[in-house]
């Protein structure tokens, strides 16, 4: 007994019940939201952790979903650190509503997922998105990759 809760061998823990469950799907059945492949060339990022008040890092974005985004930064970013990003999204506003604050950027929170610094030269660090800054900022994101070029959809 742990906490006051008894467990038997015919109750197995949730937790490892998804797991294994994880491990049974491939990485694309796991995840909540499409990811899109975008033109890094065109897709800039500025990156700050979120006791920095200003945006301090420039980045560059691979793939960007609802859930996430994996970009390149010169400097690395230890993983679970809590960092703001500002995605300057490609192209010219799709409708009136798209003019709406800063026009192409989409501003997000989230967290270091992963960093991987293994080869020399710029970092490659996944985020997971916890929250878009204002609603208006998810709104663009869907629309611009519904409506994109510059976005295909990653196998």
């Amino acid at each position: 007994m742990k906490h006051g809760v008894a467990r038997t061998n015919a109750e197995p823990d949730t937790r490892v019940k998804r797991f294994v469950k994880g491990l049974q799907m491939d990485n694309a059945d796991r995840r909540r939201h499409p990811r899109y492949d975008v033109n890094t060339a065109y897709t800039p990022a500025l990156v700050r952790t979120q006791q920095e008040d200003e945006f301090t890092r420039q980045a560059h974005v691979y793939d960007i979903s609802e859930g996430g985004i994996r970009l390149e930064l010169d400097i690395a970013i230890e993983p679970g650190t809590p960092i703001a990003v500002q995605v300057m999204l490609p192209g010219t506003p799709i409708s009136p509503e798209d003019i709406d604050g800063p026009g192409r950027a989409v501003f997000a929170l989230g967290n270091v997922v992963w960093c991987d610094d293994s080869e020399p030269g710029p970092v490659s660090v996944a985020i997971a998105i916890t929250r878009f800054a204002r609603d208006s900022d998810l709104d663009r994101l869907r629309r611009r990759l519904a409506w994109s070029s510059w976005a295909t959809k990653a196998a």
